[in-house]
């Protein structure tokens, strides 16, 4: 990407500007850019919306930003409030506050702790998280390393190693009056161990069902273990 010859866009305060290529961007305060934007490093720090597309190698949203098209580039970090009309395409994502995505997520390293609603599928070599989220359509990965501490949810579940577990107390204590659950319809992998987890079919290789998880059918081909605090209506080995 060629940026020797591309200047900055930096907005302090009440302001707005039209998009374009940029080395750097910056929103700080109120500002608001009118069309899409192709810069090296997006910083939101205050109130910010891009109206349109963002491409940007490095982006940070510390504020609260609104990007009403797709964010494409290396990494995406999101410290504050952000809502995403359409996609986020990016190499490495980073929340641990709270994000919005209208559309899909494709990523190669996904890290949350925070909260995420993404309303079509989410796709990553790596998903971990340790917060609340919503997805859509299929969460798909291959690792899935989910720490639960507040209710989940994804349409269905894919991977090669799926693990699923509450989040622990004070000493590593589970309290059932703060227990929280996932929910999904489908999960199906390779090696998979969950907890306090709701799903309508799960369905592996090696397949360990910890305690509190309601499950529909059970389909393993390797081996099962079953946690007395586990509830399933039907087992198939195939």
């Amino acid at each position: 990407m060629e940026t020797k010859k591309r200047g900055d866009l930096i907005i302090n305060g009440l302001g707005s500007s039209n998009g374009g290529q940029f080395n750097e961007v910056t929103l700080n305060g109120k500002g608001t850019v009118n069309s899409d934007v192709e810069c090296t490093n997006f910083d939101c720090n205050g109130l910010g919306t891009v109206n349109g597309n963002l491409a940007a190698t490095t982006a940070n949203i510390s504020g609260n930003g609104k990007i009403n098209g797709s964010i494409e580039g290396q990494s995406l970090s999101i410290d504050g409030t952000a809502k995403v009309k359409n996609n986020v395409i990016v190499k490495n994502l980073e929340v641990s506050g709270k994000t919005s995505v209208g559309g899909k997520i494709k990523s190669e390293d996904i890290k949350i702790k925070g909260r995420i609603t993404v309303g079509e599928d989410c796709e990553a070599e790596t998903f971990k998280a340790e917060s609340h989220f919503t997805i859509g359509g299929l969460l798909n990965a291959d690792l899935i390393d989910i720490t639960i501490f507040s209710d989940c949810k994804a349409k269905e579940i894919g991977g090669q190693t799926i693990l699923i577990k509450q989040k622990a107390t004070l000493f590593g204590l589970f309290l059932p009056f703060i227990q929280t659950q996932l929910e999904t319809e489908l999960i199906e992998g390779d090696r998979i161990e969950i907890e306090n987890t709701k799903a309508d079919i799960v369905r592996g290789n090696n397949v360990t069902i910890g305690p509190n998880c309601t499950i529909g059918i059970v389909e393993y081909s390797g081996e099962l273990s079953l946690d007395e605090k586990a509830v399933v209506k039907e087992i198939r080995k195939v």
